[in-house]
Formats: C-alpha cells, structure tokens, sequence
C-alpha cells in the first residue's frame, strides 16, 4: 500500500475530514453568514454612536456646562486619586442612544410590521379546538332556550 493511501485511510485521518466537513456544514449555512453581516454591522454602528457621543454631543455638553476641556476634564479627585466621570456620562449617554435606536427598531417598528402584516392577512381560521368550544356554546344556548321554552306553558 502506498504511504500517502496509509495516512489517509487511517482513522484519525477520517475523523480530521469528517470534523473539517461538519465545521464547513455549519460555517457556510446561510443563517451564520447572515448572523456575521449582523455582527458586522452592530459593530459599525456602534462606532458610528461612539462618534457620534464623543464628536458632537459630549462636547456640546461641554460648552453648555463648565469644566477644563469640556466632559473629559469632569473628575473627582479623592485622596490624590483621579476618578473620571465625565467619561461615565459619556458612555452612559453613548448606552442610551444605542437602547433607543434598538427599542425604536425591534419593539416599534417591527411591532408596527408585524401588526400591519397580520392586518392584511385577516382574523385566523379557528382550531378544533375553538371550533368544538363553539359548538358546545351553542349547544348549551339552544338547551337554555328550549327549557325556557317548556316553562313558560305552566
């Protein structure tokens, strides 16, 4: 047998293939590609958001508010240690407009979508189960009727 056949018909051998076949299965499923480009893009608009926070809006803060080299002078000094808070408020205000961009997206906007979705696809059709409880309604009315019925003669 030739060497090269050896080494590849041996079983650690298959199991490398077999493990390179399964990793490729799951890495090029469409759903992990499109959760890539998710990942992708959250990362660029996070950077964006940061740019957004640390460019323009902290610094208008800044101006408004008073402090050496606006939000990024803003610290308490205790016991000769420096603690930088105007870069907390910064990131906190960066968190913010984050969690508003995604609630107006995924709750409002989606939620909008879907409501509007389900408008255009009408009421759905009743399960057995609904349509037995109905049945079973109706039956228990038609018996009340009918007892009524049979009393009123007295």
């Amino acid at each position: 047998m030739d060497p090269l056949q050896r080494v590849t018909a041996s079983e650690p051998a298959r199991k490398a293939w077999t493990l390179y076949g399964e990793f490729k299965d799951f890495a090029f499923k469409g759903n992990m590609i499109e959760l890539a480009v998710g990942v992708i893009i959250g990362a660029a608009f996070g950077k964006l958001v940061d740019s957004l926070v640390k460019d323009l809006l902290m610094p208008l803060v800044g101006v408004l508010l008073p402090g050496d080299q606006g939000y990024l002078g803003w610290k308490w000094v205790i016991n000769g240690q420096e603690i930088p808070y105007g870069l907390f408020l910064g990131q906190v205000v960066n968190f913010l407009i984050v969690a508003l961009v995604l609630f107006l997206f995924f709750v409002k906007f989606l939620g909008w979508l879907a409501r509007v979705r389900r408008q255009e696809a009408g009421p759905a059709a009743p399960t057995r189960e609904q349509e037995l409880l109905v049945e079973i309604r109706d039956l228990l009315k038609q018996q009340r009727v009918e007892e009524r019925d049979t009393e009123k003669p007295r």
